[in-house]
């Protein structure tokens, strides 16, 4: 009897020594967990607070030597070369508004009309729309509907047609200067990529080599979705790269929101979480070709 007493004693104080380590242990794994979310919320503070601290788009590291005059030139007519409707608002809003900012030309070349769900009229306007939020003028809006040049993961695009219908942008445009995706196209969407591909060909094959072409650096899964705490990072590796290479601060992040809002029939859930997380909405890191 004195043996059961002893044992039932002895259990009894240490379960009660096992209730009051675990509590012990969850109550610091909750101060670790407040103090991690704590740190990640004022570092996207302190993070948003460095974007938003210019009045107007800045490149880092800032320099006059990107995209200096050309010849008599004191501004670029820039061709932004795209795969679908919404990738000018999703990824490249702020290359638009710091080109803008110093008096360059903007013109938009779309090589679809995304029609993937049938809704290609619709979101050609919505282009259009869009365009106008960020100051583009719909005379240097052009928006394609080739017959091989359908919207789809599954549809494979002629690089030579992309090249040359570039081209004849180019040359009815005057321009000098392309801007677009780089070989994985941010999302690794194979439009993107097909985009990337014929713009290598049609600088391959341009034996003037009068066009200088840019690209735009995709990220890792962490990074794009790190929303304005990427700034720190895409500043570091474009001041240290041995390429000539740029990181682009949108210091206004609002207007992504409203040119993204002008695509109404894309403009869902997801693509609204997608917009406020993305640091594509807050940098852009543009990388020569």
């Amino acid at each position: 009897h004195s043996w059961y007493v002893f044992f039932t004693k002895r259990s009894s104080e240490l379960l009660q020594q096992g209730k009051t380590g675990g509590q012990t242990q969850w109550g610091s794994m909750a101060w670790i967990w407040m103090l991690l979310v704590a740190g990640a919320v004022l570092l996207w503070a302190v993070s948003l607070g460095r974007i938003l601290s210019s009045p107007t788009p800045y490149s880092l590291p800032p320099s006059p030597r990107f995209l200096p005059p050309l010849g008599d030139r004191r501004s670029r007519n820039v061709l932004l070369v795209l795969a679908h409707p919404d990738d000018e608002s999703m990824f490249f809003t702020p290359t638009i508004l710091f080109l803008k900012s110093k008096g360059h030309s903007i013109h938009v070349l779309c090589m679809s009309l995304g029609n993937a769900d049938g809704l290609g009229d619709t979101r050609k306007q919505e282009l259009y729309d869009a365009c106008a939020t960020l100051k583009i003028p719909a005379e240097q809006v052009a928006v394609l509907d080739h017959q091989k040049l359908q919207d789809g993961f599954h549809e494979k695009w002629d690089h030579g047609l992309l090249a040359e219908l570039t081209m004849e942008q180019i040359q009815l445009w005057d321009i000098d200067t392309i801007v677009t995706f780089d070989s994985y196209g941010v999302s690794g969407h194979p439009n993107h990529r097909d985009v990337h591909h014929g713009i290598c060909k049609l600088l391959h094959e341009n034996q003037r080599g009068n066009i200088e072409a840019w690209e735009l650096v995709s990220l890792n899964m962490f990074r794009k979705y790190s929303g304005a705490v990427d700034i720190w990072l895409s500043s570091l590796i474009s001041s240290s790269s041995k390429q000539l290479m740029y990181c682009l601060v949108n210091c206004s992040p609002s207007r992504t929101f409203e040119a993204m809002a002008a695509h109404r029939s894309q403009w869902v859930w997801f693509r609204r979480l997608f917009v406020r997380l993305s640091s594509y909405t807050y940098v852009n890191m543009l990388q020569k070709i």
